[in-house]
């Protein structure tokens, strides 16, 4: 059993996720990592599972890494960090996720909701990458993932200076959908993972992939991608009961063939 996660669920085809390292503010040391790429592992291979809200807590989703952990590591250290691998988990997991975001989310904090689909965040929350404070810069995709989502101008600003910014304007800047009250941010989370959920498994998880082409490719082969994915589509059997369902003025059952 996970000693640093709370897992709930799935309850109505959603697995929620607390981060639970209350002592350090969440802080994702190798452990609290480990757990979550396991557990999105196991439940990219459950059909019960069919979307995903990660949080943490009214202060904190996750203030950084551990630093009195990575102090321990040299370069070799470094070189070989485990945390690498299950980062690259993370990153592979193929199902939508949600992440509702209080209070600080800095460092690889920010960096594991810039991995979510969707942000949901509440008014207190606070995102940054502190880390040239410590003399170093974002490695789990801080820079990479952070320009696509806010910009070049205030992804480098961000970076370089390490001041974070609200929930606001990480909102007008493209990296939150959302903003609510505080208390509200995972029950919102929560109603739109459940949305998610009711729809066809199959056409989420093709939207989403053609989603993640508009930001690794060009616009000619995502295009292609969009096209083939939509064809694709026209052979299952929720196609058709989708269609039916309009037809019939009634709600869809999709059941993911």
């Amino acid at each position: 059993m996970p000693n640093h996660l709370i897992i709930e669920g799935p309850q109505q085809g959603v697995l929620h996720i607390t981060l639970h390292r209350p002592e350090a503010l969440n802080a994702l040391n190798t452990a609290l990592l480990a757990e979550l790429a396991d557990t999105l592992e196991g439940a990219a291979d459950d059909a019960e599972v069919r979307a995903v809200v990660i949080t943490g807590s009214r202060r904190a989703f996750a203030a950084g890494a551990d630093i009195k952990e990575m102090a321990e590591r040299d370069l070799v250290g470094m070189l070989e960090d485990p945390r690498q691998r299950h980062w690259a988990t993370i990153a592979r997991f193929n199902k939508p996720i949600v992440a509702a975001v209080n209070g600080f989310c800095l460092g690889g904090g920010c960096e594991l909701a810039m991995h979510a689909d969707i942000l949901i965040a509440g008014e207190d929350a606070r995102f940054g990458q502190p880390e040239i404070n410590l003399g170093i810069m974002p490695g789990a995709g801080g820079t990479q993932r952070l320009v696509r989502a806010v910009g070049k101008a205030l992804a480098t600003q961000m970076v370089l200076t390490g001041e974070p910014i609200s929930a606001r304007r990480a909102m007008e800047a493209g990296l939150v959908s959302e903003v609510t009250q505080p208390e509200l941010t995972v029950e919102r989370a929560l109603v739109v993972a459940e949305t998610i959920a009711t729809k066809a498994p199959l056409a989420v998880r093709l939207a989403r992939e053609a989603l993640h082409k508009a930001e690794d490719t060009d616009l000619a082969t995502g295009l292609r991608f969009e096209r083939h994915a939509f064809t694709l589509l026209a052979g299952t059997q929720d196609r058709e009961e989708g269609i039916r369902a309009f037809q019939e003025k009634r709600p869809a059952t999709f059941n993911g063939q």
